[in-house]
């Protein structure tokens, strides 16, 4: 039974996709504009002509603030899929062993992140100053 599901219209949406994206990229670097010069190939940043060295040192905090970004990002990411356990199990549904495992997995999850964010907040990694 499960040899006869087809992958074909899986293919062709990848070719056309592909197909799509290569006519695109050809298209545009035949018929846009072709200008050449000292101007046009130096570096650009947001209107700024670019000056001194670009391999200054930056101050840690804009890493800091990356960093915290991703962990706390990526945190909502992994509570997501929890969110239906819980929605159903304060709807008065019996939580099974599996579920309690879950659940107490991610309470393990948050103490660890919890951990986290207090040593970061002790170090000043919060502070604006």
């Amino acid at each position: 039974m499960l040899a006869t599901v087809g992958y074909g219209p899986i293919v062709v949406l990848l070719l056309v996709a592909a197909g799509m994206a290569a006519f695109i990229i050809i298209a545009s670097a035949l018929l846009g504009p072709q200008r050449h010069g000292p101007t046009k190939h130096i570096p650009y940043e947001s209107g700024i002509d670019p000056t001194g060295d670009a391999r200054r040192r930056f101050n840690v905090r804009f890493f800091l603030v990356a960093l915290l970004f991703l962990l706390f990002d990526v945190e909502v990411v992994f509570l997501w899929p929890y969110a239906p356990l819980l929605f159903k199990a304060g709807a008065g549904e019996v939580i099974g062993p599996t579920k309690l495992f879950l659940l107490v997995e991610m309470a393990i999850f948050l103490g660890i992140l919890l951990i986290g964010y207090v040593y970061a907040w002790r170090k000043g990694a919060f502070r604006w100053d």
